[in-house]
């Protein structure tokens, strides 16, 4: 019995979502006392998974292209699941890992549970704690099947250096029979930027920007703080901001440590998808926007005032603790 991740890499590297999985895989696989393994696609180094608790990486080929495609990648991770004996497989709170989940739970005949926030509180049977109704309540999950699947809400588990050593094995994608349904096209990926699904702080603004042209300091914003940028729907629909960024109940779901909404009022399809993270801070003119009832923190006042005196702050701030 063993407990497998799929690790998802880009460019070699590993991403925060795929280390929260290890942390997980590791803590519940010592408690189990067996072991936590990972299936990784594309040639990268295994260091940074050992350094969180997988003690075994199987590296699948994945041949001329690396480009993600659900149902094979599903297949594959199915067939080594059942090799290596796991009755769990964690995966992350990635788009990719959403997809891959239910194709998963069909070929391993298992129940399949997402959003969890925390370690199983049962083993026998594996009960777990996860998110509800949009982030406003938990429920305990049991789970009857003989394998589990599971999904991390991100950020809520963390990550638990745990380091061990890890054996490496090399597998070709043909020797595990290619499911693949879909042919992947071209993929826009953004050059230089900190993604919004691994970003520890999200900097978003709304239509009271009043412009595409104001966005710089908000990207100075985001930048002195390490963070990533975003928007809201309309500014997305408007063509101000790329698709990309839009973040809410309609985009990308949020789950940051720090969440600050600027000149957004909080529809309430975006406060359900920012609700998660654990910070939220909001700048606005308007007293009786909605998303001062659901922010930690608020400032009522002119944007354009407040960021540039919070951006000189901020560095500032740094600059005496540097």
């Amino acid at each position: 019995m063993s407990v497998l991740i799929f690790a998802e890499q880009e460019q070699g590297v590993f991403r925060k979502q795929s280390l929260e999985a290890a942390s997980y895989a590791s803590a519940w696989a010592q408690a189990q006392g067996t072991t936590a393994e990972a299936v990784v696609f594309g040639n990268t180094k295994s260091d940074s998974l050992a350094e969180y608790g997988i003690s075994k990486c199987y590296m699948i080929n994945d041949g001329p292209s690396e480009r993600f495609e659900a149902h094979s990648y599903a297949w594959a991770i199915a067939q080594i699941a059942v090799e290596s004996g796991a009755k769990l497989v964690v995966l992350g709170a990635s788009a990719n890992a959403q997809s891959i989940a239910p194709l998963l739970s069909v070929h391993l005949k298992a129940a399949f549970v997402s959003g969890v926030v925390s370690m199983t509180e049962s083993s026998t049977p594996m009960t777990f704690k996860r998110t509800v109704f949009t982030n406003k309540g938990f429920s305990q999950t049991e789970v009857t099947s003989e394998v589990a699947i599971i999904s991390l809400s991100a950020n809520a588990y963390g990550l638990h250096p745990n380091p061990v050593h890890c054996d490496t094995i090399e597998k070709n994608r043909a020797e595990l029979q290619d499911q693949a349904k879909t042919t992947p096209g071209a993929v826009d990926k953004a050059q230089g930027k900190i993604s919004i699904a691994d970003a520890e702080i999200v900097v978003s603004a709304g239509r009271g920007l009043k412009g595409p042209e104001n966005w710089g300091m908000i990207e100075e914003l985001a930048q002195v703080l390490g963070a990533a940028t975003a928007c809201s729907k309309p500014v997305s629909d408007l063509g101000w901001r790329p698709h990309s960024e839009h973040v809410g109940q309609t985009g990308k779901p949020v789950a940051s440590n720090l969440y600050i909404a600027i000149g957004i009022s909080g529809a309430i399809q975006h406060l359900a998808g920012v609700s998660a993270s654990k910070t939220k801070v909001v700048i606005n003119t308007d007293p009786e926007a909605p998303f001062f009832k659901a922010a930690d923190y608020g400032i009522v006042g002119d944007a354009f005032e407040v960021i540039p005196q919070l951006i000189e702050k901020i560095k500032a701030f740094k600059s005496q603790n540097a």
